[in-house]
């Protein structure tokens, strides 16, 4: 009965601690950790703003209209996390990258693994366009310069309508994504068509969120990256367009300053043995700086 009484008249600190005392036989320390201050900051957020009840059932229903609109398609989970700065706050606190390494930033909702492979300086579009082509070249280089051989390189961007193939019916299945290895020397050759800025999906309970805080949804023109090889860490990045009006105002918050590049005209045709490029074009030249494991 005295127990009882006691927890009739808790405090609200005093249910907090109760909570956290409920949790502190997780046998998973990390785990235990994670959940000890989630509860002791979510406890502290509803105090702070002194919530309500219909605040909260609010909160509740919003969160499952996230979820539901979830498919294997859509990601609007990591959708949200990426427009709350969640994501990006994850990568600079994680990513610890060396002094020289290429600079990695969110993946975003729209990866898919498993693409298909793409032969030396074949095009990731698959649609007729009048867009002038890109080819993208440079080396995958180890701290010291040395060129990595054979590393895998996932490519992935949205179409000229500002939409990946799996928002889009109207494109093919991996247009616009696909992974290509690099030579002996570490160099690839990509072809692909110039980014553009995009507005991510508005439709959803995120797009809902942008519209009440009178936020615009738009991230500026990029292209994804991802480079795995034996021995390396896996670098997850983009590149950006340094003349892209959204720079400062990424949505989504990945832009870093190390991360841009200026995407050059070229007027001249390019054709030898390994490429065929009429003019004009646009040509993006980068190298990928991995860091070995053993760093971490």
């Amino acid at each position: 009965m005295k127990a009882t009484q006691t927890m009739l008249n808790m405090t609200e600190e005093e249910l907090t601690q109760v909570v956290l005392n409920r949790y502190e036989n997780t046998p998973d320390v990390r785990l235990r950790e994670i959940l000890h201050s989630l509860i002791h900051h979510a406890h502290a957020f509803v105090r702070d703003v002194r919530l309500t009840e219909d605040e909260w059932l609010k909160g509740v229903l919003y969160l499952t209209s996230v979820g539901q609109i979830c498919d294997d398609k859509r990601q609007e989970m990591i959708l949200l996390s990426d427009n709350l700065g969640i994501s990006m706050l994850v990568n600079l606190i994680s990513a610890n990258v060396a002094e020289g390494a290429t600079e990695s930033t969110v993946v975003g909702p729209f990866y898919v693994p498993d693409t298909e492979e793409k032969a030396w300086g074949e095009s990731i579009q698959q649609l007729e366009t009048d867009e002038m082509p890109m080819q993208v070249c440079g080396s995958v280089v180890d701290l010291e310069g040395n060129g990595i051989p054979h590393a895998k390189m996932e490519v992935w961007q949205t179409n000229t309508n500002g939409m990946y193939d799996i928002q889009d019916d109207q494109q093919p299945v991996n247009n616009l994504r696909g992974w290509y290895r690099a030579n002996e020397q570490g160099q690839f050759l990509i072809r692909t068509v110039r980014p553009v800025c995009y507005s991510i999906p508005t439709d959803g309970p995120v797009g809902v969120l942008l519209a009440a805080t009178d936020r615009h949804p738009w991230r500026p023109a990029h292209l994804h990256v991802k480079i795995t090889a034996p021995g390396y860490k896996t670098l997850i990045t983009h590149i950006f367009d340094e003349d892209d009006p959204y720079l400062d105002s990424d949505v989504v918050f990945a832009v870093k300053h190390s991360l841009t590049r200026k995407f050059e005209r070229i007027e001249s045709a390019v054709q030898d043995s390994q490429n065929d490029l009429p003019a004009p074009y646009f040509e993006l030249r980068n190298d990928f700086v991995l860091e070995p494991l053993e760093q971490h």
